[in-house]
């Protein structure tokens, strides 16, 4: 800062004293400016020189003020000094090269690299460098055969751009092709060039290779080992992107931030979510790719609450998120059906600008669609400037899982207008929303459309569609016909989904096949036994079910726990069947016990037979009542008695027919909607009504 202020002073002193009287003293000035990265004082002393008409005798002076400029990214300065110019070197011409290489404006460094009445390597290098750092890898690869031609020799920089250039191709081919002529030229010593080498042999999947070339470095930096993590990370190995992150650590060099974001990516691809947790608490300081990595980390890994957690701890910091940060923190909220934080990300994404991204806002249409809320999604969706086929899916899908079925299939048709090409996830939305609507003959017509109009092969996800709308409109001889006659084999979902319409429909010798064939793909998955011994219990079949516990307890599969959750006052309250846990739990039984008996007044009837054990009436009776959905809503009712605001709860699994009928009752009694949330879709009840019209 003296340095600065000393400078200042020095050339408010020229300004009172007139012109300087030799060209050293705007020698010295100038190369003062340069050593303290000073443009300001700098432009004032070029306006100094213009004001006194002063001229230099050589190109010097305009040169050192040239490459200032260029560091310090000031293009139009540079742009206007270098036109003012009566007389340019090749210096001259080097400067202003590397000004336009670094603001980015490849078109116009490749009009004045043209005009060049001569060029020297530097000119060369910094062409190929800017055109490689600017995305533009062909045209850098094109430069640097040009070099050859011209008769100058490429430099370690010209060979490590070129490196850049081919790993950002993927261009394997050309590069090994440039690692042989380094070879030829023993210049393999620069660690420059070792960096690019293992870079380029790692991003284009010879992970092996870029070892060999790492382990040779000498004088490794932290690049070198940021460059290999990376590569073991991006090419699957996250436990040897962890191994070598230990052995940097013995070596005593210290992890910088891209080192962290790579090892916190390896340990989430590992699954090791705490080891990942226990390292980015340990980091003093954190940049934006280290709170994004982590986040999206925990998103991914159905640690939803930690995510937005995370995220307000990271506005607390200061940091600044990207679109991918609030695109993930705002899928984490559609996950949790979390109306209220998504509002509030939603209003955050507005305040940094990023709501018009089309990541983040094909983001918060998911998010409304997901919370129940379609009408603000569609909102969002119309004042989209710009949108992909991401976007139309999530519309599309948030109608067929709202009960929108008609605005689905409406929507989908106006995409077609679009000129929009669909995909296979559109297709999936699609033909949801045929099953939802029980329209059998136009599933079919869109699932034929699939291959005949728009070129696609069906996939096991649209096959299982065909089967649940085949079994749900009563074929479920044709759905099994269908799974027999389809080109791929069959896979648990497919069997699943046949199993899942058997116990819909009572048919126990079909649920008994498809059973069998999802105990056999999918071993560990406790839903096949738990739907299976239910069609027993409905039956009957009590012995049937006590074999199916003790094959389940044999091979040691696990029964996942049912539970419904309910946001008040943005907290998130958990319940299970039955549960006394909660602290609130003698008001939520006496609320629960007061509601089922107005209803009962009223005509309701708990139905016993979704009892699911062998238990006397009575036992039933108490077990039908508690379910968790209904513990969630008792809870909500207490806390929001006032208000025709809707009462959201989200479960884990399906709704059971005994609680969507009890809903039903509470919305025409109470006079209140309930949106619930199941695994399989949304009910939306109003007036004694649901939105999936009993088909679910």
């Amino acid at each position: 800062m003296k340095a600065k202020h000393k400078l200042r002073q020095a050339i408010d002193s020229l300004y009172s004293y007139g012109r300087a009287t030799t060209e050293e003293a705007y020698t010295r000035l100038v190369l003062e400016c340069a050593r303290a990265s000073d443009v300001e004082q700098a432009k004032r002393l070029k306006s100094h020189m213009d004001l006194h008409y002063y001229e230099p005798t050589n190109t010097f002076l305009h040169n050192r003020l040239l490459h200032l400029y260029a560091k310090s990214g000031k293009l139009s300065d540079a742009r206007n000094l270098f036109d003012e110019m009566p007389v340019r070197d090749i210096f001259s011409w080097n400067a202003m090269l590397s000004a336009l290489a670094k603001s980015g404006f490849v078109e116009d460094l490749r009009a004045v690299f043209n005009q060049m009445p001569f060029r020297d390597s530097v000119s060369y290098n910094t062409v190929i460098a800017g055109f490689a750092g600017n995305g533009f890898s062909k045209e850098a690869l094109l430069v640097f055969s040009r070099m050859r031609e011209d008769g100058l020799e490429p430099t370690d920089y010209s060979h490590v751009s070129a490196l850049n250039a081919c790993s950002q191709l993927l261009d394997l081919k050309r590069g090994k092709q440039i690692h042989g002529r380094i070879v030829v030229g023993n210049l393999g010593g620069n660690v420059f060039l070792s960096n690019a080498l293992t870079d380029l042999y790692a991003k284009c999947g010879e992970v092996d290779k870029a070892r060999w070339l790492f382990n040779r470095t000498n004088n490794k930096s932290v690049v070198s080992w940021n460059l290999m993590i990376s590569g073991y990370l991006k090419n699957g190995h996250p436990q040897k992107c962890i191994e070598l992150f230990h052995e940097m650590q013995d070596f005593g060099l210290r992890p910088d931030q891209v080192t962290v974001s790579n090892v916190l990516g390896a340990y989430f691809q590992c699954g090791c979510i705490d080891e990942a947790g226990r390292l980015f608490h340990v980091i003093r300081e954190k940049d934006k790719v280290c709170w994004t990595t982590m986040i999206v980390g925990y998103a991914q890994h159905g640690k939803e609450e930690d995510a937005l957690m995370l995220f307000g701890e990271m506005l607390l910091e200061d940091v600044r998120p990207d679109s991918f940060t609030i695109s993930s923190v705002v899928s984490s909220c559609a996950k949790l059906a979390s109306l209220y934080h998504g509002k509030v990300v939603h209003g955050k994404a507005i305040l940094l600008g990023v709501d018009d991204d089309l990541l983040v806002s094909s983001a918060i249409v998911d998010m409304y669609c997901k919370c129940g809320v379609t009408d603000d999604a569609w909102i969002v969706f119309t004042m989209m400037p710009t949108r992909n086929v991401v976007t139309w899916n999530a519309m599309i899908n948030g109608y067929a899982q709202n009960g929108q079925d008609l605005q689905a299939l409406a929507l989908y048709e106006n995409m077609l207008q679009e000129n929009l090409k669909p995909d296979s996830f559109t297709f999936v939305a699609v033909l949801s929303a045929c099953v939802h609507a029980a329209l059998f003959e136009q599933g079919q017509i869109y699932f034929d459309s699939i291959s005949e109009l728009h070129g696609l092969t069906p996939s096991l996800d649209h096959y299982a569609c065909m089967v649940n709308l085949l079994g749900r409109s009563g074929y479920i001889d044709k759905a099994v016909d269908l799974i027999k006659s389809m080109p791929h084999k069959p896979n648990s979902l497919i069997w699943s989904t046949l199993l899942s319409i058997c116990a819909m429909k009572g048919d126990i010798d079909n649920g008994e096949m498809a059973a069998r064939c999802v105990f056999e793909l999918d071993p560990s998955n406790a839903s096949p036994y738990i739907m299976l011994s239910n069609m027993y219990a409905t039956c009957g079949r009590w012995e049937d079910v006590a074999s199916l516990r003790s094959l389940m307890k044999s091979k040691n599969v696990r029964k996942f726990a049912a539970f419904s959750w309910i946001e008040i006052d943005n907290k998130v309250h958990k319940f299970v069947a039955e549960d006394r846990s909660h602290p609130e739990t003698e008001i939520i039984y006496k609320e629960l016990s007061k509601l089922i008996k107005k209803l009962q007044e009223a005509g309701f009837i708990p139905n016993a037979k979704y009892v699911l054990h062998d238990l006397k009436e009575e036992e039933k009776f108490e077990s039908i009542c508690y379910h968790s959905e209904k513990l969630a809503l008792a809870f909500g009712l207490i806390k929001k008695p006032q208000g025709g605001t809707a009462i959201r709860i989200m479960k884990n699994i399906r709704v059971c027919g005994d609680c969507h009928v009890f809903m039903k009752f509470v919305s025409k009694i109470m006079e209140r909607p309930i949106i619930l949330r199941d695994s399989n879709r949304f009910h939306h009840f109003v007036g004694g009504k649901c939105s999936c019209k009993d088909y679910w």
